[in-house]
């Protein structure tokens, strides 16, 4: 099927898609989801020929973590669907009704965006939870994976379709476009005829050439130079666990931290600790050179590492004399996306939640939150970086438009 059919018959399912009842909703979601762990096996053998081919590759370690597929992940991606499926619906929902000197009433209803276009490299549990952040809200989506995850994908679409089918919704409330080629990617981002929204989620380079190319309007997603700010009055110990947390409990994602700012006058006390947890991870650092001073193993930190997003075991460490230099700092390199203070200073606190320019910013907690399971959103689209529309992790809501509603009883204008 070319892709302007697949638009097509998309745009016509959107119709049937926006009036589906919730529990019909929700009893696709948890069929999918049982679907899903009955066939792990399967899953798990057709994940790994992605996995050998990516690594034939050479592909990079953090990006093979995104790419891999457990039986953990697995049950991961079934709960997102049950947990989707056991929030509120908020299509159809009114708010704001008010009424006008003319008697007439006048509210806000809310309606699925339409058809939703997502495009992603090796990251096949994102398939699932657009699948069901899609659904839920009445949305049909188009889905367009990179080849490195082609196999995976294909397997679960196969099932989140047999489970749309066994209840008689229309199979096209989801595709998958198999051509893994650049031409069909740039045929898919002007598909604007049919296509309502286009979501990119990847690297810096494919958010980016999405961005430039598409002719569907953009919700910027995923690129992550996350910082973890320790300041002055901060608990160390707090500190180094918040710290290896945030940069080795996943390095192949967005919100994991890739650079450190540290207080000058804790930088002697914080950094050899910091140094010896790390060395669990043999995590290379890269430090100014004030930084340096407390380290026995880094390397001189360029420019280039103040807004390097690495996914990889790889920190960048840069001293500061302020709150206000800390902030000033992570506003010029960072990405927009999650950045957190590690302080017992309530007046630190609120100033650095005040300033930071991101769509997540955390007071003594690690930047690896920035999730849409973890925000209770059962799973997400995706976390935009961008101010309109939506910001942070992409849920429910954020896949919703509105149409005012009137109500009158005769009026004319005069």
């Amino acid at each position: 099927m070319n892709i302007e059919e697949m638009g097509k018959r998309a745009k016509a399912a959107a119709a049937l898609t926006a009036n589906l009842s919730t529990d019909l909703k929700n009893k696709v979601l948890r069929d999918a989801a049982g679907m899903l762990l009955a066939a792990s096996g399967d899953l798990i053998h057709e994940n790994q020929h992605d996995r050998e081919h990516a690594q034939e590759k050479g592909i990079s370690e953090g990006l093979l973590d995104r790419l891999t597929l457990t039986d953990d992940r697995i049950r991961g991606m079934a709960e997102g669907l049950r947990q989707v499926a056991s929030l509120d619906d908020p299509i159809g929902n009114v708010s704001e009704m008010k009424r006008r000197p003319n008697d007439l009433l006048i509210g806000k209803m809310t309606v699925p965006l339409g058809v939703i276009g997502v495009i992603y490299e090796a990251r096949p549990n994102v398939t699932s939870d657009v699948f069901a952040l899609c659904f839920k809200t009445g949305n049909v989506s188009i889905l367009k994976g990179g080849s490195d995850a082609i196999n995976s994908n294909r397997a679960i679409v196969a099932i989140l379709r047999r489970a749309l089918k066994q209840n008689g919704v229309p199979v096209d409330a989801l595709q998958l476009i198999e051509d893994t080629s650049r031409e069909a990617t740039r045929e898919f981002m002007h598909l604007n005829r049919y296509v309502d929204l286009l979501i990119p989620r990847g690297g810096a380079g494919l958010i980016a050439a999405v961005v430039k190319e598409a002719t569907i309007p953009v919700i910027e997603t995923g690129t992550g130079n996350c910082h973890v700010y320790v300041d002055e009055t901060a608990d160390l110990g707090m500190a180094v666990n918040i710290i290896f947390n945030a940069k080795t409990q996943r390095i192949g994602v967005c919100n994991a931290e890739e650079s450190l700012l540290v207080h000058r006058d804790i930088a002697g006390q914080l950094l050899p600790k910091l140094e010896e947890k790390l060395k669990e991870k043999k995590v290379e650092l890269r430090a100014d050179e004030a930084a340096a001073k407390f380290l026995t193993n880094s390397v001189p930190a360029t420019e280039e590492d103040w807004g390097k997003e690495y996914l990889d075991y790889i920190l960048s460490i840069k001293t500061v004399t302020s709150l206000k230099e800390a902030v000033d700092h992570i506003n010029r390199y960072n990405t927009g996306h999650s950045e957190a203070i590690v302080t017992t200073n309530y007046e630190h606190a609120q100033q650095f939640l005040r300033d930071v320019d991101a769509a997540a910013v955390y007071v003594n907690a690690s930047t690896r939150f920035t999730d849409g399971f973890e925000f209770g959103f059962g799973a997400e689209i995706g976390i935009s970086t961008q101010k309109l529309h939506a910001r942070g992790p992409m849920g429910l809501d954020a896949l919703t438009t509105y149409k005012y509603i009137i109500y009158g009883n005769g009026q004319i204008r005069s």
